[in-house]
Order: structure tokens, then sequence, then C-alpha cells
């Protein structure tokens, strides 16, 4: 008998983190010993088979969105000047930095200061805005929607 926590009996279930089910991975059964596909209830999976390619716009999978990070990564090594705000700090609530951007992932943003040479390590969580003095790049290098 296999020792998995997401099983009762003979009945799969998925673990969930804020309503939304972890991705399906096969679970050998305890009755066979054979693999079998977990698969959430109510969930629109393509046809075996059928490849999924970058860029296609799949029915019943979401397109691409864009993104602060995605944007931010188009627009490396522009000036900016980004707006933060932190809460319950006596010292400041809201503090303006400047820099060169540098990095930007899904929770961070690196800029440095070109006259110092200084590098922030910025949370996305404390950001409220962020203004540029030249034009942006939007254009994103997979397909565009109709």
């Amino acid at each position: 008998m296999l020792n998995n926590p997401y099983k009762i009996g003979n009945q799969a279930q998925m673990p969930s983190f804020g309503g939304t089910p972890y991705p399906a991975y096969p679970v050998p059964t305890a009755v066979t010993n054979k693999m079998v596909p977990m698969q959430p209830s109510g969930s629109m999976l393509p046809p075996a088979g059928a490849g999924l390619q970058t860029g296609v716009n799949v029915p019943g999978l979401p397109m691409e969105e864009s993104y602060i990070e995605n944007i931010l990564r188009l627009n490396l090594g522009k000036m900016a000047t980004l707006y933060m705000t932190y809460e319950n700090n006596s010292e400041w609530n809201a503090k303006i930095f400047k820099g060169r951007l540098e990095a930007a992932g899904r929770d961070h943003i690196i800029i440095s200061d070109p006259a110092t040479g200084m590098r922030f390590l910025l949370l996305m969580v404390n950001l409220d805005y962020i203004t540029f003095d030249e034009e942006l790049n939007y254009s994103y290098p997979y397909a565009q929607r109709r």
C-alpha cells in the first residue's frame, strides 16, 4: 500500500492553494499499482497528442497577459522614478527612488543610482507607480491578441 496523503481509498484528491488545484500528476492506485492520471473535475485539458506551441492561442487556455515585471523587463536600462509606500513606518511612509532599471522579477525590482553606483532591491508589494522620462517599449515577442 502506498503512503499518499492526497489519496483516500481509490479516490484521488488534489491539494489546493487559494482555491486553485495543483497540476495533475500521475498517481499509482493501491489496487492495481498502475499509474492513473489525476484530473481536477471540470478542467479542460487538450486532447492527447496535441502539442502546445509558444505564442499560439489554444482554446480553453488563457492568453499571455501583461504584467508589471514583463513591461519592466522590456525597458531595462532606462531611467525610472519609483514611488513606494511603506505602511506603519515611523520614519517615512512614502519614499521615491530614482535609478537605472537593471532587473525585474515577479516580486522585486532592482535599480542602480548612476551617480553613486548604489543598487536598490525594491519589493513590488510597496510599489505605487513608476514614471519614465522617455518612451516605453510595450511590444511582446509572442503572438498579439486579435
